[in-house]
């Protein structure tokens, strides 16, 4: 959520920026700006009845000792209408903040200065190409027919137990998910993020915390009986284990990794783009989380692009790196670096990760702050990264390493998966 600061001090650089996000704010930040003039109009009014109030109540008792008994029920009667007063402005006033709240949240996050402007993905920059696109014969079958043919994935299965978007992995599939979670985490933690293994399941203040909540409620899955939403991703408990929490300087970095099946209704989805693992319901992915000061954040997104980067290299998958457009980018995002490896059997690049500094956006949601050397409370910086999701992984991984004797498993895979290829 952007700050009231900011929108006071600078109204027109908010709606420019946004601008590059093709959203046009000039109505909703004139009125944000209208009911925080009311609502400190309301709060001075509030503060001259509270004074009053206090300075009659003190006459009274002066007036009740002199004998003044009329001049005193005179001021009795002034007091009640002072209370009655303040009564109707607390109420203006807590109108006028729920009308400006209201309003904040509808705001996305601005990007940064070197955002593209753009209406989608066709619009977003390349920073990055790897060269190492491997050479299939012409009859390389997609993933859905290697899965099939070699029986790790069930998609008809999954319809069965539950719906589209849900398969079942079997044998050396279930295996390589198991591997390949496995092997994430440990690349994780051995650059320094603390594992964590949280709930699945998160309540509503969660999700606002984030920015999920109320931009994509519809995407997501709700528990109705007790309003428990199943995570989108693992950012959301993660990023909320400091929601209300002030820290020190000397606690950053915070980083952390954790792996959680995520759950998204992805609704209006449909077309060749979503057949087998390209696009899920529920699938697994390893997510990094990293808290940071201001000054620092934007070092801390080159250091999680540089380690997603790595972790890729090491799949042995070609990949590109695109900073997104305005247009393509989230609602909490200030800028946003996606990886996508290339699937050689589909002739197309799958996006397996986003890596994204929301700057003090979701802070602000979560009140999320630490106390800087000169006491000053601010709101921290967080930043989030895929490493990475799954079902794209995968697919890239049966397609570009198939051969006439099976799919050869990468390297750094085998010690975690105990196979070399899948046969």
């Amino acid at each position: 959520m952007l700050t009231l600061k900011l929108l006071r001090e600078n109204p027109d650089f908010v709606i420019e920026r946004l601008s590059v996000k093709n959203f046009d704010a000039k109505d909703i930040v004139n009125g944000i700006l209208e009911q925080d003039r009311l609502r400190r109009q309301y709060q001075t009014e509030l503060d001259g009845c509270l004074a009053m109030q206090k300075a009659k109540a003190k006459q009274i008792g002066a007036l009740m000792q002199s004998g003044k008994k009329e001049e005193a029920e005179t001021a009795k009667s002034e007091v009640a209408a002072l209370k009655s007063r303040s009564a109707e402005l607390t109420a203006l006033m807590e109108e006028s903040e729920k009308k400006q709240n209201d309003l904040l949240v509808l705001l996305p996050n601005t990007p940064v200065a070197i955002v593209p402007r753009g209406k989608g993905a066709e619009d977003n920059l390349i920073v990055k190409i790897s060269e190492s696109i491997p050479a299939l014969p012409e009859d390389a079958l997609p993933h859905w027919e290697l899965a099939k043919k070699y029986d790790i994935i069930d998609f008809d299965l999954g319809v069965k137990l539950t719906g589209a978007g849900f398969p079942v992995y079997k044998g050396k599939g279930a295996r390589l998910q198991r591997a390949l979670i496995g092997y994430f985490l440990d690349f994780n933690t051995k650059a320094g993020y603390l594992e964590i293994e949280p709930p699945i399941m998160v309540n509503a203040d969660s999700g606002f915390g984030t920015g999920q909540l109320p931009d994509k409620e519809a995407q997501m899955y709700c528990a109705t009986l007790d309003n428990f939403y199943m995570v989108p991703t693992a950012e959301v408990p993660v990023t909320n284990i400091y929601r209300d929490v002030i820290l020190q300087p000397s606690d950053f970095p915070v980083k952390m990794t954790a792996y959680t099946p995520c759950f998204r209704r992805e609704a209006g989805s449909y077309g060749k783009d979503v057949r087998g693992l390209n696009r899920l319901h529920q699938f697994d992915k390893v997510e990094c989380v990293y808290l940071s000061l201001p000054e620092k954040s934007a070092d801390a997104l080159d250091e999680m692009v540089a380690h997603v980067e790595r972790l890729v290299q090491s799949l042995g998958l070609p990949y590109r790196i695109l900073r997104l457009c305005g247009g393509d980018m989230s609602f909490t995002s200030a800028i946003t670096y996606d990886f996508e490896v290339y699937s050689e059997a589909q002739k197309r690049w799958l996006e397996v990760s986003s890596v994204s500094n929301f700057e003090s956006f979701q802070a602000n949601r979560l009140k999320l702050r630490y106390k800087g050397e000169d006491g000053k409370v601010q709101l921290a910086h967080t930043l989030n990264g895929s490493s990475l999701a799954l079902p794209r992984i995968v697919a890239a991984l049966l397609e570009n390493n198939q051969t006439p004797d099976g799919i050869i498993i990468p390297e750094v895979l085998r010690p975690y998966t105990g196979f070399d290829r899948i046969d």
